[in-house]
């Protein structure tokens, strides 16, 4: 029992460094993202912000705001998370078979960070200045900033999701965010 007991624990901090790795790459490939010009110069937004230019940082603002919330709220829940597997993780009482459990879900929500972040990383490199991926067992949604998505646009986020999770295409939603 000692032998699987410290071999869980082995698992339980490869694991927390893991997730923390995770969480450390999407933070910095976040912070280093940034706006990417259109490739004639101008947008829709860009014309409508010269004439009113209130409304452009109104608009800038609510975008950005939402996407700083949303990773804020998303990094604290994971954190309570993990806390909570740690926590019962370290309990000496508990039995081999709910040490395993535990392990899976740590490993599973470790893993799911990861395609998370691979597929915000994914975007930004297509052109996304701001999307959020949330996934589940069987299901994603995806938030991108956005004026309107275009049909290819929306192909690329469907793409960007198949590629790293296999959930069914009707699974995946995408929420525009302006």
């Amino acid at each position: 029992m000692k032998l699987s007991i410290r071999k869980g624990h082995v698992v339980l901090a490869a694991l927390v460094v893991a997730l923390g790795v995770a969480v450390y790459l999407n933070w910095n490939y976040t912070e280093s993202g940034g706006f990417v010009e259109p490739v004639n110069g101008t947008s829709k937004e860009t014309e409508q912000n010269e004439k009113d230019p209130g409304k452009a940082e109104e608009t800038a603002n609510y975008g950005d705001a939402y996407f700083v919330e949303a990773r804020l709220s998303r990094t604290q829940s994971r954190d309570e998370a993990m806390d909570a597997v740690k926590y019962m993780l370290e309990d000496a009482k508990l039995d081999e078979k709910t040490m395993l459990k535990l392990t899976n879900q740590a490993t599973a929500l470790a893993l799911r960070i990861e395609k998370e972040g691979k597929i915000e990383n994914i975007l930004k490199a297509k052109g996304f200045s701001e999307c959020m991926v949330y996934l589940d067992e069987q299901k994603a949604d995806v938030i991108v900033k956005s004026d309107g998505l275009t049909d290819s646009e929306a192909a690329q986020v469907m793409d960007a999701v198949l590629s790293e999770a296999k959930i069914p295409h009707q699974n995946i939603s995408i929420i525009e965010i302006k």
